[in-house]
């Protein structure tokens, strides 16, 4: 089915799509392949991998490693939520999105959920799935390789009276997946191009996510 407008979405519809999507989008990597929005209506952003990263290097305990077949990430960059993200405007948004996917691309890479869980609402149900899945993925010495995400356009649908919304196209890498042992924990997910939905609510000083579905 092809993505309608997001005026057409309600947050209802959204939950809807996010319990029968094919598999939880952190681990699956389910691909439901998307254009880009038309450039007409929509704003670039940030990447989520534009989080600080540092200089390449081979050797130094510093030195950033990405996870591989033989272990996990080492001295992944933790990304840095900018003063913009924090404020309640059409800018502010768009920064804390960048900001939010940011985080869950850290949560990929590291299995550390301790700044992305605040960020989520306890009724938004597929953040709850998110961090099941999350979870699972690093139990008992378990990793996963690649997922990166990045975010190339986000378009927001700003309203001061109104829950603001907004799609997001979201890019995220294959992964991999491995026991504690290095041998292989299921078959790989292949990279995905997915539209969501994003709804936030600004609350008390700061951005909270409150519903969060696949556009399919």
């Amino acid at each position: 089915m092809p993505c309608r407008p997001l005026a057409a979405i309600s947050p209802s519809r959204v939950r809807v799509a996010a319990v029968v999507w094919c598999a939880v989008w952190l681990l699956t990597g389910c691909s439901t392949q998307v254009g880009p929005p038309s450039p007409t209506s929509t704003t670039t952003a940030t990447p989520a991998s534009s989080a600080p990263v540092p200089a390449p290097s081979s050797t130094g305990p510093g030195a950033y490693k990405p996870a591989d077949a033989n272990g996990k990430a080492q001295n992944v960059p933790v990304p840095v939520m900018p003063e913009l993200a924090k404020e309640n405007s059409k800018a502010g948004l768009e920064a804390f999105i960048g900001y939010y996917y940011a985080q869950l691309s850290y949560v990929d890479e590291t299995g550390d959920m301790s700044a992305w869980l605040p960020l989520n609402s306890p009724n938004c149900r597929l953040c709850a799935q998110l961090q099941k899945s999350g979870e699972d993925a690093y139990i008992n010495g378990r990793w996963i390789a690649g997922g990166r995400i990045t975010i190339p356009v986000i378009h927001v649908q700003w309203s001061t009276e109104d829950v603001p919304a907004a799609t997001v196209q979201v890019i995220q890498e294959r992964i991999d997946y491995y026991n504690a042992d290095r041998s292989v924990g299921r078959a790989r997910s292949e990279a995905s191009n997915d539209a969501f939905a994003f709804y936030a609510k600004h609350i008390e000083g700061a951005w909270t996510v409150v519903d969060l579905g696949v556009i399919a």
